[in-house]
């Protein structure tokens, strides 16, 4: 849908222009001579002839990049031609643009005009009247199609950066493109992200906003087939590393899912994440991801650690809004084609050509890399889309949607991967610009597709993996393979490990496990789904003995303590009509007092002539 602003008249537009620009105008168009000399007349000249039958044939006339420059501007958000958009999109600026035009005036510019009348080599908008004559022969563009391929390559090519001596051909490197197919491994890593928090192994600084870095490593070791880097050499090396990507998105993640949150230096699990444990993972996916496209955590572009001046005056932030940012995104990735890569770039030219603005900053020269005042985002012509916008992409889709399963990635080692960067002052020493740069290609699959909206049921590809496992009668258990992660942490929930593949049921660890909130049916169910025989009649025995343990106790709320100064005092407190129904009897000095029920004791005790003394401080 259009968005009509209103322009000027073409008088005005004509107007505006000095009279060499327009004698130069002048030269491209059939005015018998003498031609006029005075302002007013070349306008009148050239306003008569971007009408009817001349205005179809000049625009007969034009190329066809110079076409389509008109096309956008005609049919686009705000009717405003923008170059730079326009270049990424196409690849190449329409001549009129161009630094081949020398200063000469060019058939574009009679369609497009300057908003000040003096940058010539810069038209933006289309005058109201002569819009109207253009609609009355161009129709819109087709609706926007994404190219989408059934495999990716085993291999791309790296462009070198070390500069080819004059004479010799540029010679590309080949490299090595990993496949990761995330829909299983998004189910098994949200269970055993989940595990790991219950289990108060995420511990996360409230004050910096981050996990800890051994934090990191223990849920990189625990996702399914690992993170998709190594960890690196960490900060001590110069080198730059990509460094964990799924391990540093789920804490985040099950927090925007109200799934945990923080208690003191570590990770809690919720009412509703104890639920996550027995709800089907696709449904918990699906709502952490809308939860994501909407929460105020985290701002994705923060990661781009190499690109500095995202904070910079209290009050007036650098970056827009990432709610704002995220639906366009996701709008993006509901049009993709269930189960057919997509090249990103080819993603970044379907956003674009389908109107999906993303501005991620209002003040790009505040952006930069090496120095503020030659290294910002605002010089040198620094603008190209998958500069900023596009790595905000790359981030979305690989470290939150990818880690959500949503999508299956194609990637590469970042370095080197994408080179849009390396003319900007202060890069020259950088591998990559953002550890996401090694992405390549994308999949929507089918927990995607339900989790985007494009169907009401989840379809899983395949049914997940399940692990053969042997019980004994002494509580032994033993698997026939390497368990899954998550599979693994709910065993080690209930059981002590012993050796790789052998553990032990533990009372112990069961009963607390229940105190925590879990569900001991859960095991005994996972046990004899796993194991061929009926359970031994000891394992079946130990599986009751923890569910009666669960309900012997059960917490009716806190109470205080308090030590009479004699057994007479206790007595005779114990013995009064009033005070004792407050208290309870523990030990000869001591008594219970309910805490809902302290300040009626106070006044019972006052009436006897009895008051609870503070604790005397220690002197100094």
């Amino acid at each position: 849908m259009r968005i009509e602003v209103p322009s000027d008249t073409l008088e005005d537009a004509l107007s505006a222009l000095t009279v060499p620009t327009l004698r130069s105008m002048m030269e491209l168009l059939p005015v018998p001579k003498p031609r006029p000399k005075l302002k007013v007349g070349m306008v009148d000249a050239i306003r008569l002839r971007l009408t009817g039958k001349s205005l179809r044939e000049l625009w007969e006339r034009l190329d066809e990049t110079q076409r389509l420059a008109v096309t956008e501007t005609l049919f686009g958000l705000g009717v405003r031609f923008n170059a730079n958009r326009f270049r990424t999109k196409y690849g190449v600026l329409p001549k009129g643009f161009d630094t081949e035009s020398s200063g000469k005036s060019s058939l574009l510019h009679f369609f497009l005009y300057p908003p000040d009348g003096y940058r010539l080599f810069s038209p933006t908008t289309i005058p109201r009247d002569l819009e109207q004559q253009l609609l009355e022969f161009l129709s819109e563009p087709a609706a926007p199609a994404l190219v989408s391929v059934d495999q990716v390559p085993d291999v791309v090519s790296r462009r070198r950066r070390i500069p080819v001596p004059p004479g010799q051909n540029r010679k590309d490197d080949k490299v090595l493109v990993t496949r990761r197919d995330m829909e299983q491994a998004a189910m098994y890593d949200l269970a055993a992200v989940l595990r790991l928090i219950d289990q108060g192994r995420v511990v996360f600084d409230t004050f910096n906003q981050r996990s800890s870095a051994g934090t990191l490593r223990r849920i990189g070791d625990a996702l399914y087939d690992g993170d998709f880097f190594d960890a690196g050499k960490g900060r001590e090396s110069r080198e730059q590393v990509a460094g964990p990507i799924r391990a540093f998105a789920w804490p985040w993640l099950v927090q925007a899912g109200k799934l945990a949150q923080p208690r003191g230096s570590k990770l809690a699990l919720t009412k509703a994440g104890r639920i996550a444990f027995t709800t089907p993972p696709a449904e918990t996916l699906r709502r952490i991801w809308r939860s994501w496209l909407k929460n105020t955590l985290l701002d994705e572009f923060s990661r781009m650690d190499e690109i500095k001046g995202q904070h910079w005056v209290p009050g007036r932030p650098t970056m827009t809004a990432p709610r704002k940012r995220r639906p366009v995104v996701a709008e993006a990735l509901a049009e993709c084609p269930v189960g057919r890569w997509v090249q990103v770039d080819e993603f970044f030219r379907f956003m674009l050509t389908a109107q999906l603005d993303l501005d991620v900053t209002r003040f790009p020269w505040r952006l930069y890399v090496g120095e503020v005042q030659h290294g910002n985002f605002a010089l040198a012509d620094n603008q190209e889309w998958s500069l900023l916008p596009g790595r905000y992409v790359l981030c979305l889709l690989f470290e939150y949607a990818a880690t959500l399963g949503l999508v299956d990635v194609a990637f590469t080692d970042p370095r080197g991967a994408r080179p849009d960067y390396w003319h900007i002052w202060g890069a020259e020493e950088m591998e990559f610009l953002s550890r996401y740069d090694g992405l390549e290609y994308f999949r929507l699959n089918p927990l995607g597709a339900y989790c985007v909206g494009q169907t009401g049921k989840f379809e899983p590809t395949i049914a997940p993996r399940r692990t053969r496992l042997t019980l004994f009668s002494d509580l032994r258990v033993h698997s026939s393979a390497p368990l899954p992660p998550p599979e693994r942490v709910l065993l080690e929930t209930y059981a002590e490990a012993e050796s790789d593949g052998r553990w032990r049921l533990d009372l112990s660890r069961s009963l607390s496990a229940v105190e925590r909130g879990h569900d001991v049916t859960q095991l005994g169910e996972f046990l004899a789904a796993r194991d061929d025989q009926p359970l031994p009649e000891r394992v079946e025995g130990f599986l009751r003995t923890v569910e009666l343990g669960a309900r012997a106790l059960k917490p009716e709320g806190a109470a205080v303590l308090i030590k009479c100064a004699s057994k007479e005092i206790a007595d005779r407190i114990v013995a009064d009509q009033r005070a004792a129904k407050y208290c309870r009897r523990a030990g000869s000095l001591r008594l219970v007092v309910p805490a809902k029920s302290e300040a009626e004791f106070r006044r019972a005790a006052h009436a006897l002539g009895y008051a609870l003394s503070l604790p005397r401080r220690p002197r100094r």
